[in-house]
This record gives C-alpha cells, structure tokens and sequence, in this order.
C-alpha cells in the first residue's frame, strides 16, 4: 500500500503474529531471568499462533470479526470485553489518577453518566436532574472531606476549585429546568473540568518505585504532561493542518512518558513526517537520516539506539499503588482476564510502536490508533496488554482522519508538566572513548 512505510514494522498490523522466534531480549540478564523470559515467550506462542490462524487468512471486516471472536476463545480471553466501555479520552485520564477519595469519584462518575442522558432522543432531562442534584449534594456535604485527604500546600486551592463547582453545578440545576438541550453537554463539560482539576490536587505523590534497571537507566515522567503538537496536512484544501494537544501519563506509564517527553523536549520530532496512515493507526517517529536497520533514536551517550521496555498498569496493581508490569505482555503473565487502566478504546489512543517479536524494542516510534477499525472497536481489541500505551490526543482528535503519509510534523511542545519529567542522563562518551 502506498500509505505504509518501512516503520509499519514497528507497528501492530492485521497479522498480530508474523515472527515468533523464542528468545531472551537483553543479554545482560543472569541466567535464571533468561530461562524466566524463555518460558512466558514460549508460553505466549500457542496463543499468538491461534490469533494468526484466524487473522492471516485474510482481512477481517464486519461480521467475520465477531466470527473470529467466538470461535476462538484465547482472542475472547484477550478481549477483556466490557459492557460499557469508557471510550472519552478524558474520562480515561480522569480514571487513572492515583488518589483515594470516593466523594470526588462520586462526582465525577455522575456527571459522565450525563453522557448517556444525552443519547437518548430529545435529551433524558430525569437523569441529567438526578446527577446533577446528586452532584451538588456531595460537594455541599462532603467538600471538608475531600479538602481533608488534599496535601496541605493545596488545600486552599481545592476548597476554590470546590465553591466554583458548586456555583456550577447551581446555574445547571437552572439550566435542567428551563430544559435547554443546547447548554447541558457545554454546562457538564465545564463542570467535569473543575472535577479534573480536584482530582488532579489530590494526587499527592508519586505512587510507586519504577523498578530497576530502568529507575535509573532511562528518562522518566512523575506524573502528567501536556503536550502541543502542531501537524501540517498537505495537499487538502479543506483542512491545512491544525495543533493536536494530548496528554502524557506518566502515573501508568512512566517509562514510555518520559521517553517521549525527554526526545519531544530534544526537538527530535520537529520536521519529521507522517510515515503511516492505513485507516488503522497513524504513525511516526523513525529517523529520517539513519543508516538502514536504525529504527529508532540514538542515545549519543552509547552511541546506540535508546529502547524502552514494555510497559502496561493493570488495574489490579493500580489499585494499590504498585508499579506497571515491565518486559512481558498480559498473556505472557498468565493475566488473561486483567484490564490495562490505559487501554485502546479512545479515538486517537497514543502508544509505543515496536517489533512485534521484542517486547522491549520500542525507541522513538509512536502510533495514535483509530479506534473505528474493525479489529478494534471499544472494548473487544485484542491490542490491551500487548503494546504500551502512555497517552490520548484530548483535543482536536478529528486531525487525524485526513493525516496521510508525507505530511508533517512542525513542532511537538510540552506546554504544561514539564517539571515531572527525570531525564537520568549520562554524559555522551569523549572521543578517546
């Protein structure tokens, strides 16, 4: 296809299993964590080679998906289908701060199942009253409980954040009764945003040790980072380009934040190239003036390529504050009915791209996933617990439908969260080295 690019590699592709040669990534490993290694990749291999019988014969499309679905019971297994899944990029975010306060949660959980309220015809003004009035009540009641569990440097901040939501939440009450369809989405969206902002606030510390070798070894992020990244579309009359924001998590993915918050910061991507865009994900991120074989960035301190390892938080262990699993995929871990707390169900869902028989050989490139391919509607993708995702776009998502390969990448900022970021740099090596 004319779309695709050599760093399609790198990228999950219709055929979830093209190579499976069994062998221990880092050499450096002693010889009990290789034989470990050794194990869960041939553990993983039946699997994989159940998902390629289905999925090689030919492109899957419609109904021969859910086919493809109940016939097989390791995808079902590797689905971790839901009934209702959260689909909204913030909504996602919002659920992967680590902060214990149920009242917030309440809030916000209310508030979000407006969402549904709006679906229905006409607009269901009972159950947008109901959560709103639920809303209210919680902050009227129980804001001194929530101050209560804020660190004491932003308590002030959040007692505002707490009289500026209730002030909201009393115009919507108004809003609810004059019954105007138009003011509810914006209403609740300016009220999920001070919710956000509580949430956030509430966030202590950072909640866990990233685990060695790579607490020390690579860049990381303790905690978020906003980030600009400014497209040009080419050739498109209709739509030149625009300024994509997206939001890093580094509560959940650490490692994979701050290796593209350090590269972002070092201007790698400015200039780059859109170098996939195939209806399934849109991707980027292999140097353009490298010698072949180099896939990713080069660490001048080794003269190397920088790879990160594969990283994804399960829900299990976000629930009590224990760090990401590294180096295996879910299925390699047995952890066939766990649930990533970032996973591929947002439109313009950010992730590591990397070979797919190396766990760990993720570098420089990424990939934004449409979430409206076949293989991978909400909920039923067979992408979770397999690829390392570390962010979602948040704002003007839509950019991604007429990004096509060639076009370009101006400029990528972090414009907020910054500070978060632990680069563990080494010095590059002298010339007599």
């Amino acid at each position: 296809s004319s779309s695709s690019s050599s760093s399609s590699s790198l990228a999950p592709t219709k055929c979830v299993a093209r190579d499976f040669k069994i062998y221990a990534k880092n050499e450096d490993v002693d010889d009990g964590r290789q034989k470990t290694v050794m194990a869960k990749k041939i553990l993983s291999t039946a699997t994989a080679l159940s998902l390629s019988l289905t999925m090689t014969s030919g492109a899957l499309v419609g109904g021969d998906v859910a086919q493809a679905y109940d016939s097989n019971p390791s995808i079902s297994q590797l689905a971790g289908l839901q009934a209702n899944p959260v689909t909204n990029a913030r909504a996602l975010l919002r659920n992967g701060l680590p902060f214990d306060c149920k009242e917030i949660r309440q809030v916000q959980k209310a508030l979000e199942s407006i969402s549904d309220d709006l679906r229905v015809p006409g607009v269901k003004f009972s159950g947008v009253e109901d959560s709103v009035k639920k809303s209210l009540k919680i902050v009227k009641n129980d804001s001194n409980k929530i101050v209560d569990k804020t660190a004491p440097v932003r308590k002030d901040e959040v007692r505002q954040y707490l009289k500026d939501l209730g002030t909201e939440l009393q115009d919507f009450q108004t809003i609810v009764a004059n019954k105007d369809k138009q003011e509810v989405p914006i209403e609740q969206q300016k009220c999920l945003s001070l919710v956000t902002k509580i949430e956030e606030a509430l966030v202590n510390e950072f909640p866990y040790q990233v685990p060695a070798p790579y607490d020390t070894t690579l860049p990381r992020l303790e905690g978020r980072a906003t980030v600009e990244m400014e497209v040009k579309i080419k050739d498109n009359a209709v739509n030149p380009g625009g300024t994509l924001t997206i939001v890093l998590d580094g509560y959940n993915a650490p490692v994979s934040a701050g290796n593209f918050t350090d590269l972002i910061q070092k201007k790698f991507y400015d200039g780059m190239t859109i170098q996939r865009s195939d209806g399934f994900v849109v991707q980027s991120g292999k140097p353009e003036n490298e010698p072949s074989g180099v896939d990713g960035y080069i660490d001048p301190a080794t003269g190397k390529e920088r790879t990160v390892p594969l990283e994804i938080m399960p829900e299990s262990s976000f629930m009590k504050n224990q760090a990401p699993e590294y180096d295996f995929t879910f299925e390699e871990n047995g952890m066939y009915r766990e649930q990533p707390v970032l996973p591929f169900n947002a439109f313009g869902t950010l992730a590591m791209a990397r070979r797919e028989a190396e766990n760990n050989s993720g570098s420089s490139q990424f990939f934004f996933l449409l979430r409206e391919s076949e293989l991978t509607p909400s909920g039923t993708n067979i992408l979770d617990g397999r690829y390392s995702v570390f962010g979602y776009i948040v704002d003007n998502q839509e950019l991604l439908r007429d990004m096509k390969v060639g076009d370009e990448i101006i400029s990528m900022k972090v414009v907020r969260g910054g500070e978060n970021l632990v680069k563990n740099e080494r010095a590059e090596p002298s010339e007599s080295e």
